[in-house]
Formats: C-alpha cells, structure tokens, sequence
C-alpha cells in the first residue's frame, strides 16, 4: 500500500481550460510496436504516467536507446535488443507490475522468434484473462508454456505463417499484440472479431507508415498482410478519451464550467452523447469541448419512460473505463439510472465509499448499481478512502472535490497510473488537493 494520499476540501466551483494527457492505452501498444524495426521510430504526446514510464524503462533495458526529445516527444532505435534481459529479476518485477507488458510478446516473437512475460499485474479489478492473446498466436504457430511455479509465460516460434481466427471476445490488448505479431508472419492474417477501439486504430495506422499491410481499420474484421520488414517513423498518440470523460464528469458534479482543449472529437465515440443522456450539456467549439456551469442536470429515461440503463460495450460502444466516473456523475443528477458494468467483476465496490459519503446507491450485484440521483439538493460529505484502481480512484477524487469539507484518498499511485500530475492541473481551475 503506498503512502501517498490526496488531502481534497471540496464544496468549490472549478473554472478554465485544461489540455487532455495523450491517451494511456494507446501508448502502452505504439510503445510496444518500436521493437518490431530497427530503424528509428519518433512518439508525441506520450504521456507521462507510471505504466506507461515503467514500460519505457522496460523497453530501454531490453537495449533499445531512448531519446527525451521534448516533454512528452521521444526517439526509440531498437537495433540492439538483448534477449538475456528478459530473463533478469529486474525486467520480472517490472513487467509485473503494469499489465500493459504483456503486448511485448507480440513483437518480441516476431521480431526475436521468442518471448518470455510473467503474469502481468495492473488493477484488482477481478479476473483479467489472457487466453484471448496466447490462442492467438497459437493460431499463427507459436508454442506456449505456462509455468505455474514462477507464474511465467514462454511464447516460442520462429516460423509465424498468417491464419483465419475468431476471437472468443474483442480484447483490446489481446487483439495488438495478435496485430504485433502478425505484421511480420508469412501470407495473411485474418481476425474477426478484433477490437476497434481508437487505440488499435491508431496501432494499425502507425503500423501502416511503418510498412505494415493492415486492412479494416476500424472494423472488427481485420486482414494482415505479412511484411519481411518494417520502417521507421513518426506517430502522434491521441488525447485520453478517459481524461476528457472524467473532466465532463468534473465540471457537472462541481457545477463549473470548463473548456477541455484539442479533444479529437470524432474520436470520442459514444462518449460525450452517455454524458448527454446523464443530463450534461455541452459545446463544441472548433475540436475544444466546452462544459457549462449547471446547477442542475436532469437524466433522461428511455422513450417508454422506464429507467435509463448505462452499461459498457466493446467499441464503438461505451467504455468500461469511464463508468464509475458516470455512476459519480449521475449521484448529484436529477432522477434515477442502473449502471450496468458487464466486463469486470468488482469495478462497482468502490460504491460503498461514495455511499458513506451521502449518495443514494444501492449496489445490486457485482456488476450492477441503481443511483437515485440527490440532485444536488444534498451536498456529498468528505470522509477518508483508499483508492481501489485507476478510474474508481478518478471517481473519486471527483467525489471528493465536489463533497463538503475534507476528504482523504489513500493508495493514490494507483490514480498517478493512469492521470499525469492530476493535483496539479486540477488545482489550476481552483481544485484544493494536497499531495501528502
């Protein structure tokens, strides 16, 4: 447990602009994807966040030299990796504890012919399976092992040949690190039922400049064209379609009215329209999104007047990340929603907090919630609370500011995984949060 906490006195109006962090999951694949050429590959917008610098440092051990060219710009030339690294206790301990290495296989048994992972550590969020990636890229001839001893993985092959595969479920790391390894595997690769989400979309196109033949971009049939060898090249990773649903979420609890910069509005999907049916308004104005200072914001209910069910889908549908930042939102919203969140099974168990701080929810199973919305007519009180995961902890710490009087979040590096120097940026539209 770490010793971090967020001190928050809460109960004050926000305003001004805030610029969205590139977007975490997409930098943990592209990030991925520089082992797969020895030429040099240019990042912007990297977003400086524990998983993400982890990998970085991760990468940078395994031989390939990394060069800070800006904030968040960086050069990688991979043209020496040292495949003794990835049996070192230093790469063990560092790959277990972000989930997101595990989209080194991919690359790393194209590129080396091998690959070796423990099991991958991240959020507790219940159980996160890796099956979707290992059938994968057995389907393009890699032999797996598992140790169960040392919770260790072995992906070996030399020869990938491309094949026809159906995902058991449109797993967003599971179907990159299948595109990772297929880019180089002879003949095609054709995945169906392959996640589609903004971030693959913009691994496959990052691929593509690199020499890659990858087509339905986009869609969830995709068809790979196997290459003998990959370029280098320059990639701008997208803002965090996260950040900018936790921000719209922030400035309606807190009834301010903020301007979220550059958010790559077609890119936000179903997003700000989830929000919308929480009752937020919201303008667009050139690509800013601009959130207007509510007293009150109504939820909507379903055309036959029966209550309103928000639940995560995979893309294009909603997220699952954003959906204890919307069952947040909806506490202070005028009427009532079941927040239905499919994939994981303990996201909801933040909810106990929140109701210790006022609001009406009543936890129906693990994966499902109805919120009575206080309409802002009772304020939330501050109490002390452990952060659980990434988004519950964003969750949150939006509770907390909105809450009157102080509120303590302990375990806050799991927030710092995910949000880059939150304290900081929020303190700038008038937030109150002490690092302690």
């Amino acid at each position: 447990m770490s010793s971090n906490k967020f001190q928050i006195t809460g109960g004050t109006k926000l305003s001004g602009t805030i610029v969205p962090q590139g977007a975490k999951n997409e930098a943990l694949q592209v990030l991925c994807a520089v082992l797969l050429t020895d030429e040099e590959v240019i990042i912007d917008n990297i977003p400086s966040i524990r998983d993400v610098n982890t990998l970085i440092d991760i990468i940078s051990e395994m031989g390939v030299t990394v060069t800070k060219l800006a904030s968040h710009k960086y050069s990688f030339k991979a043209d020496h990796i040292q495949a003794e690294y990835l049996h070192s206790r230093e790469f063990v301990d560092k790959t277990a504890r972000i989930r997101g290495s595990v989209m080194l296989v991919g690359p790393m048994l194209a590129r080396l012919g091998r690959a070796y992972i423990p099991k991958p550590g991240g959020d507790k969020i219940g159980r996160r399976r890796l099956d979707t990636h290992f059938i994968g890229l057995q389907n393009l001839g890699a032999e797996f092992n598992y140790d169960p001893d040392g919770k260790f993985y072995t992906v070996e092959g030399q020869n990938l040949k491309g094949t026809y595969m159906l995902l058991d479920e449109a797993s967003v790391t599971g179907t990159a690190n299948i595109i990772l390894a297929a880019v180089m595997a002879k003949g095609t690769t054709t995945i169906y039922n392959a996640a589609c989400e903004p971030y693959i979309q913009q691994l496959c196109k990052m691929l593509n400049k690199m020499g890659a033949k990858i087509s339905g971009i986009g869609s969830n049939l995709l068809t790979i064209d196997g290459v003998d060898k990959l370029h280098g090249c320059q990639h701008q990773i997208l803002p965090d379609m996260i950040e900018i649903g936790s921000f719209i979420g922030l400035a309606a609890m807190t009834g301010s009215e903020i301007r979220i910069k550059d958010v790559s509005y077609p890119n936000l999907g179903i997003i700000p329209r989830a929000f919308q049916r929480l009752g937020v308004q919201m303008t667009l104005e050139g690509d800013d999104l601009i959130i207007p200072a509510q007293d009150h914001y109504t939820i909507d209910s379903f055309i036959d007047g029966s209550i309103l069910t928000i639940d995560d889908a995979p893309w294009p549908g909603l997220t699952p990340d954003l959906i204890s930042v919307m069952l947040v939102t909806a506490s202070q919203a005028k009427g009532s929603v079941l927040i239905h969140q499919k994939m994981f099974e303990s996201r909801l168990f933040f909810v106990d907090k929140l109701i210790d701080m006022g609001a009406q929810i009543i936890l129906c199973d693990p994966h499902r919630a109805t919120v009575i919305g206080l309409d802002k007519q009772h304020q939330l009180r501050g109490i002390n609370m452990t952060s659980p995961d990434i988004r519950a902890g964003m969750a949150l710490l939006i509770a907390a500011i909105s809450a009157k009087g102080t509120s303590v979040i302990d375990n806050i590096d799991q927030i710092d995984r995910g949000y880059e120097k939150i304290d900081e940026r929020l303190n700038k539209l008038g937030a109150n949060i002490i690092r302690l």
